[in-house]
């Protein structure tokens, strides 16, 4: 075996070095020696809870095996009630807690606490009670809205539903469809006194048959009476050339349903102005023969100039010359 070249007897040092390196950062780092063992024998290594701020929770009171279960306040009464519930804020930390209270929407504002600010110990789960007074002129069906927690660096809300004794109607309504490009534009309105959670089916129809059929689906949102909500639809595969008609539908629990549609015609804006220039370019080609034609039949003649060098006939006529002489005045011959 030949012996190693110049070069690669210098270069050996350093990539053995280069190895050694590489291989001592891959290794696993020994555990801290004053890190605490716990039962097992592993170390533990989570974070001690520090003096900063703790999170605390607010919610609806429960009672028994149910407590803090509800996810909402939920009362029922008819117009002119005063209606009792409780709020239940949990401070899991290690100074005393101190919150603000109000309410928010229109359930929210028929809300009433017995402190509006309450101070929590720390390690302490304190319950507040609170009073909604349904109006007396309150029409009967469903209201909704918020209690707000807030302790100036953040803030809680706990939804409130009211259910609002007497005749009940569901009356939903979609408006204002509009298609643009690749998307469905509409607005649901809710026409009732009844909260209500509506569901949508779309459709689209070309000219040769349906472009898009969505099955009835629900929708992500609770429509309070008498809100407005505008909403999108997209359509990514909408087509590039056609006349289409998109229909919506809209259904909710007790009976509200309504139907609209929109139409839109696609065209594709490069062969439209292209086509466009032609059809100009082939309307001015027509107007110019047209023209033309019209000049012959009616004999009209050419402008000046018009007669070229080739078309004038050569002249034969010629002309004496006249030779220059003395003048001579009539009457002085002598």
């Amino acid at each position: 075996m030949s012996p190693p070249a110049p070069r690669l007897r210098r270069a050996l040092p350093v990539l053995t070095t280069a190895l050694a390196a590489l291989l001592c950062a891959l290794a696993p780092l020994p555990a801290a020696a004053d890190a605490p063992a716990t039962a097992d024998g592993s170390a533990d290594t989570a974070p001690a809870v520090g003096d900063g701020p703790a999170d605390w929770t607010a919610r609806p009171a429960g009672g028994g095996a149910d407590r803090d279960a509800r996810p909402y306040v939920y009362l029922e009464g008819t117009p002119g009630t005063a209606l009792q519930d409780r709020l239940a804020v949990t401070n899991p930390g290690r100074a005393p807690l101190t919150i603000r209270l109000r309410g928010d929407g229109r359930a929210g504002a028929w809300i009433g606490f017995a402190a509006d600010t309450v101070t929590v110990p720390a390690r302490t789960r304190a319950e507040v009670p609170l009073a909604l007074t349904v109006p007396p002129d309150a029409v009967p069906g469903d209201a909704s809205g918020e209690v707000v927690a807030d302790d100036g660096d953040e803030e809680i809300r706990v939804p409130v539903r009211v259910r609002i004794g007497g005749p009940t109607l569901a009356a939903l309504t979609v408006e204002d469809v509009e298609i643009s490009g690749g998307t469905i534009r509409y607005a649901l309105v809710n026409r009732g006194n009844a909260l209500l959670e509506p569901r949508l089916a779309v459709r689209a129809d070309g000219m040769f048959g349906a472009l898009l059929d969505r099955p009835e689906r629900p929708l992500p949102l609770e429509l309070a009476p008498g809100r407005r909500v505008e909403r999108t639809e997209p359509w990514p595969d909408a087509p590039a050339l056609d006349a289409v008609t998109v229909r919506l539908r809209v259904t909710a629990p007790g009976g509200a349903r309504d139907e609209a549609e929109a139409s839109a015609t696609y065209i594709p804006v490069a062969p439209a102005v292209g086509g466009g220039l032609l059809v100009l370019g082939g309307l001015a080609l027509l107007g110019f023969g047209a023209y033309r034609r019209r000049r012959t039949r009616r004999g009209d003649p050419e402008p000046p100039g018009a007669e070229s060098a080739g078309d004038r006939q050569p002249t034969t006529e010629t002309r004496p010359l006249v030779k220059a002489g003395p003048l001579v005045k009539a009457g002085a011959e002598s």
